[in-house]
């Protein structure tokens, strides 16, 4: 009998093998090579995420041979129940695990997650990832390929939406949070979803922005800002990991022993399993690593990739390696055994059925407590760039122009990765949100103007009649749902078309205008931005982002969510973050034009367009009084560091403070600033809170030229702020 893996490490110690040791251990005894490498298998059904096989696929026939352990792409009670049923078939009666990617809900539709970054409320982004999970299972989905926790610096890249923008500080506790959210109590309660953190690694630094592209960059800079992501979602449990499309230094993320043997089961201890993203291990042929399918499925598999992702690799090679003896029986069973032990603590041997109750998919499917949460977190998101004169929140007894190709759109609303149902119609746009608020029809009126991509100003004439015919404008434009998400990369990240026109024109009129806009990326709009009055970036927000939107708009909600990515000036700054090094001349501190002969360009400022962590409020906040329980401190030693916060505003109100570090002289260069901790605090007006931050030593903690994770002795520069580029009160800190 061959014993797994696990168990033999386990009898090793002189642990005893669990019942489920002994059942995996009885199974893979009686398993066939063939079965076993079905298990390493995953076949997409219909909903493609990526290039469709040329072959025609029976997914029944393939479940009832026990030639898949997974499919994916497969959604409703009625479907999951159909092919687990084929699977009963089966000789060995393994149960099936179903996959989507459910990225910011399923039925309901939350914002996408940058968006919710942007909320900086790590329990409302566990509850969106709670809700999704809540209505995935009831439909049968055992897993969801989320979230992704890559850091980009790059808002070309276009899936820079899917994640939580460029700190690995805010990244990783918005990965503690989905994960939690997703896998609820933990796996074997019906309500929880297998969470899948990705793309292991560093995909998010994709060269250009390019998607599907290589990145090249220091161990150090790997260690220290791509993967604390990663390790924070392994430390909340995470079951599974996906690898990526890209190379890391030379060598595809997918055949990286580096990445998934050396660190991820090596180094971190992860029992879980790991699965390739899309054909990503034929691909590497592609990359020229590999010089057929047989020799990228040898690569793969002894890299530690466990499960093939839509490409048949393992399918049609792994038996034959086998026999070779390039891969040993050993391996398959550990990867094997990796993937039956999900299904056990999922419960599915016990009844491979536990998923497919109709009448809690009805239920789930149609809570309007769902519903109502959407619209908090979507509120929530809203990012207020700029309100001169106190612009909004608006009068309701104004008369409102609503202009733009996004007033009245729904699928727009809900960006990419939204999973599709012919029901979203049920999407609330902001025409129909602010149609139920305003007391006369006739204070409200409306005029495309443009469509998203135009290149012509023919509607710009009925848009300006319509604005002086009003007492306010709200513009609403963007980006279409399809202008980000995965392979969806952008050169030019300018507003589409003639938008930025249409605000111009309606600018000229005279009139407030407040614009709105919609996208899943950062986008450059300096004209709008230089001239518009108020501005507020609402993302893509979801089946409630109309309501959202207008609660905003009127006061209901004060905007309190703040940038969690850079937004620059031009392309040619990118990648352009807070968190970079000084140089041997640097620009002083404070300036913002050309300075000869310091790092810099001669066209344009450093600075971005909005910095890390900024964003606005109808109310404003005071920091004083700060204090550190002592300056010096210790090895292993904790200080305290308190201020005042007060609501100096006439507004209930939220501020998202930002506690920021730098280590002024280290044995290698450390970035100018780095975020250590957050707080979101609510205030009513003139209501005065002392806030306190812990600094430990592993806040102090970095990297050094040995990969050594250490804190040196010297000098630290504690900061607090409302962004990372307004710091409000500072102190240092000697470490010895």
């Amino acid at each position: 009998m061959r014993i797994p893996f696990k168990t033999r490490i386990l009898r090793l110690f002189g642990v005893l093998p669990t019942k489920t040791d002994r059942r995996i251990a009885s199974l893979l005894k009686l398993m066939t090579l063939d079965e076993k490498i079905g298990q390493l298998n995953q076949i997409s059904g219909n909903l493609a995420t990526g290039p469709v096989s040329d072959r025609e696929t029976n997914l029944f026939k393939i479940a009832s041979e026990g030639k898949a352990g997974s499919f994916l792409n497969i959604k409703s009670v009625e479907h999951t129940k159909a092919l687990q049923e084929a699977a009963m078939l089966s000789r060995m009666k393994i149960p099936l695990l179903f996959a989507l990617d459910v990225i910011h809900g399923y039925k309901t539709t939350f914002p996408i997650p940058l968006a919710e970054a942007a909320s900086w409320d790590m329990e409302a982004v566990e509850l969106s990832a709670r809700i999704a999970a809540v209505e995935a299972s009831a439909s049968g989905i055992h897993w969801t390929f989320a979230p992704m926790v890559d850091i980009t610096r790059d808002p070309r890249w276009g899936r820079v939406m899917e994640g939580a923008g460029e700190d690995p500080c805010l990244g990783g506790k918005v990965a503690r949070a989905r994960v939690k959210g997703f896998q609820g109590k933990g796996l074997g309660a019906t309500d929880a979803l297998i969470a899948c953190a990705k793309h292991f690694a560093a995909y998010g630094a994709a060269v250009g922005g390019r998607e599907y592209d290589s990145a090249d960059m220091s161990l150090r800079m790997l260690w220290e800002t791509y993967l604390p992501p990663f390790k924070a979602a392994l430390d909340a449990g995470v079951a599974t990991f996906m690898n990526g499309f890209n190379d890391l230094n030379g060598i595809p993320a997918t055949g990286s022993r580096y990445l998934q043997r050396d660190i991820l089961k090596g180094r971190w201890g992860f029992e879980g399993f790991v699965v390739s993203d899309w054909a990503s291990i034929k691909e590497m042929v592609n990359h020229g690593y590999a010089s057929n399918s047989s020799d990228a499925a040898q690569k793969a598999f002894t890299a530690g990739n466990d499960m093939d992702m839509a490409g048949e690799c393992y399918l049609e090679n792994l038996s034959e390696l086998v026999k070779k003896k390039k891969i040993s029986m050993r391996m398959i069973d550990e990867a094997v055994e990796r993937i039956l032990r999900k299904k056990f603590e999922m419960g599915l041997f016990d009844d491979p059925f536990r998923f497919c109750d109709s009448q809690r998919e009805q239920e789930a499917l149609c809570n309007p407590e769902h519903r109502e949460a959407a619209r908090q977190m979507a509120e929530k998101c809203i990012v207020l760039l700029k309100n001169e004169k106190d612009i909004l929140p608006l009068n309701r007894s104004l008369k409102i122009a609503l202009i733009g190709p996004l007033v009245k759109s729904k699928k727009d609303m809900l960006g990419a990765w939204s999973i599709d149902w012919p029901e979203h119609s049920d999407t609330v746009t902001l025409y129909e949100a602010l149609e139920k608020r305003v007391t006369d029809s006739s204070m409200l009126m409306y005029a495309q103007g443009c469509g998203i991509s135009d290149d012509t100003s023919e509607g710009f004439i009925e848009a300006i009649d319509v604005a002086n015919q009003a007492d306010v404008v709200v513009v609403s434009i963007g980006e279409k749902s399809d202008m980000s998400g995965e392979a969806r990369s952008r050169s030019d990240i300018h507003l589409p078309g003639v938008q930025e026109d249409l605000v111009m024109a309606l600018c000229a009129t005279g009139k407030p205008v407040i614009v709105l806009i919609h996208a899943g990326r950062p986008l450059i709009f300096n004209r709008i931005s230089d001239r518009a009055p108020a501005i507020l970036y609402t993302w893509w927000l979801g089946s409630e982002a109309g309501n959202a939107i207008a609660n905003v708009l009127f006061g209901d909600y004060n905007p309190s969510g703040k940038l969690p990515i850079t937004f620059p000036r031009s392309e040619g700054q990118i990648p352009v973050y807070y968190n970079h090094f000084n140089t041997g001349r640097p620009i002083p501190e404070g300036h913002t034009g050309e300075t000869e002969y310091t790092t810099g360009y001669i066209d344009i400022s450093n600075s971005p367009k909005f910095p890390f962590g900024y964003g606005l409020s109808y109310t404003s906040f005071a920091y004083e009084n700060l204090k550190l329980s002592t300056t010096s401190m210790k090895e292993n030693q904790k200080i305290q560091v308190s201020f005042d916060l007060k609501n100096t505003g006439s507004r209930t109100g939220e501020e998202i403070v930002q506690l920021y570090i730098r280590d002024r002289v280290a044995s290698v260069v450390r970035p100018v600033k780095e975020l250590k901790d957050f707080k979101k605090i609510k205030l009513k007006p003139g209501e005065c809170k002392c806030l306190e931050f812990t600094i430990d030593e592993e806040m102090l903690s970095f990297y050094n030229d040995k990969l050594q994770w250490v804190a040196e002795p010297g000098s630290f520069d504690i900061m607090i702020g409302t962004s990372s580029a307004d710091i409000r009160l500072a102190d240092i800190l000697e470490f010895k």
